[in-house]
């Protein structure tokens, strides 16, 4: 199929658009470390309940299985940990804009570990894309304003959360080219290998209470939960491994960072909230790389 990895990477963007509008919600009822294993747990479940059902073949060589499994430790457990630090040390408008670097980092691993090199139009295509990006992150205001400050512990971590998840990607992709994997299968190792390590370790320092209790007492934190997870971790991350696997690295990376292009519309319907002209300025240049990075 033409595009399928560039589509993929846009879907990707779309499905977590969706899942961190309901995550906002469910995180605001039962905590972010809580929500975050919680989702993991579910998605684990789910991918499990797909995989059976549909019987798809689950064969990977040791290699692959071990690329999947650090590209979950390195990108969903260590690359997410940081973000979510960053976030409560510097916020998430200024959190966003740092993890739009992933797409440029991940160009440059790509192209020193899997030889991948991207045509001129494709690279101007990613700055475009990413300027466009930055301009919509940048007119979103925190609230209360003075609420983040700046700091070099908050830039770092950062920093660190947009290095994991390019790193993740890597890995993913060395697991893809080494043959033919599912996507669904290789979420659920990338996924199943994030809880084995995460949860203990909550558990471990009593972080992490009974998930029966909280739900049972909390309708809407479940709902908003289980619709965060089939578009997040389930459905988002399976397209992410299907777009890396099938475009460039970077280029895939690129097409995901616009998720605040694709959350500017479900915010004006959902919270009624008023775009700027700097902000729908930003969509558009945003989408003119994207249609340079189609062409490239």
């Amino acid at each position: 199929m033409p595009f399928l990895g560039e589509i993929s990477a846009i879907l990707t963007a779309i499905c977590w658009s969706g899942s961190s509008i309901a995550f906002t919600v469910a995180a605001e009822r039962t905590g972010s470390l809580q929500l975050n294993i919680n989702r993991m747990i579910l998605a684990a479940i789910f991918l499990f309940a797909l995989i059976l059902i549909f019987s798809f073949d689950y064969s990977l060589s040791s290699y692959q299985i071990t690329n999947l499994v650090l590209s979950g430790l390195i990108g969903l457990v260590i690359g997410d940990t940081f973000l979510f630090k960053a976030y409560r040390h510097i916020g998430a408008r200024l959190s966003m804009l740092l993890m739009a670097l992933s797409p440029a980092m991940s160009a440059l691993l790509a192209f020193f570990f899997l030889n991948e090199k991207i045509s001129a139009l494709g690279i101007l295509g990613m700055f475009v894309t990413i300027a466009g990006v930055a301009l919509v992150v940048l007119e979103r205001s925190e609230t209360p304003a003075a609420k983040y400050t700046v700091s070099k512990a908050g830039i770092f971590y950062g920093l660190m959360g947009a290095l994991g998840q390019s790193v993740g990607l890597i890995f993913a992709k060395l697991a893809f080219e080494a043959g033919s994997i599912n996507g669904f299968v290789a979420t659920f190792v990338r996924v199943g290998s994030a809880v084995i390590i995460i949860l203990p370790a909550a558990l471990l320092i009593r972080r992490y209470n009974n998930p029966i209790k909280i739900y049972s007492k909390d309708s809407k934190a479940l709902y908003t939960t289980l619709i965060g997870t089939v578009f997040g971790p389930v459905l988002g991350i399976t397209l992410s491994l299907v777009a890396v696997a099938n475009t460039k690295v970077g280029i895939a990376a690129t097409l995901m960072s616009t998720m605040p292009i694709i959350m500017l519309p479900m915010v004006y319907f959902i919270y009624k909230d008023r775009l700027s002209w700097r902000a729908i300025t930003g969509a558009f240049i945003a989408v003119g790389g994207v249609a340079m990075l189609f062409l490239h």
